[in-house]
């Protein structure tokens, strides 16, 4: 079977499954870069993120016969990087560390305001970092990947209410975090 853009992703992942790998090529132009930015998010680390997209393309591979028809395609290969990106905090690291905002050409800030937004960030960061790993990656997800709730539900296997409440205590508890730290840099 030939891959042409077009074929849904699921058709697609039956292909790779028949033996097709040509067609996983199409699959990774579709999925790297969405899949290197939640790595990256999940770890804080860029160059370990690249290492990380690489893996989960050989799993799919390796496991493709797991693939079901009729399966969402997009949740599947995201429950696959959510367990590579568990594997890599097993092996070790577990810093995680949010890109600041790209500034805009013109829209020059006080130094001051400037140094206090990246001390809010860093805080934030070192926040983030203290959550449980399930909170973390809801926050993630939801927050900085955009991803729908009922995309996160599929993902982790439980229902959009669940998601919303999760959502809900993992933000309640970062806020908590968020200012427990901000009280203590106060003077």
């Amino acid at each position: 079977m030939q891959a042409v853009d077009g074929i849904e992703d699921g058709r697609i992942m039956s292909a790779v499954r028949a033996g097709d790998v040509g067609s996983l090529g199409v699959l990774f132009e579709r999925y790297h870069a969405p899949i290197y930015r939640y790595c990256v998010r999940m770890t804080g680390n860029p160059a370990a993120s690249e290492d990380l997209v690489q893996e989960v393309f050989a799993r799919i591979l390796k496991y493709s016969r797991t693939f079901r028809d009729g399966t969402n395609f997009k949740a599947w290969i995201f429950r696959v990087a959510r367990n590579v990106c568990h594997d890599h905090f097993r092996r070790g690291s577990r810093e995680v560390e949010l890109e600041a905002p790209d500034e805009r050409p013109g829209s020059e800030t006080p130094v001051q305001e400037s140094l206090e937004k990246e001390e809010d960030l860093e805080r934030l960061n070192r926040a983030l970092e203290r959550l449980p790993d399930d909170r973390r990656e809801l926050l993630i997800l939801s927050r900085f990947e955009r991803r729908k709730y009922s995309e996160i539900a599929e993902l982790l296997d439980c229902s959009v209410g669940a998601v919303k409440v999760r959502v809900h205590r993992a933000m309640r508890q970062l806020r908590e975090i968020y200012l427990e730290m901000a009280s203590e840099a106060a003077p």
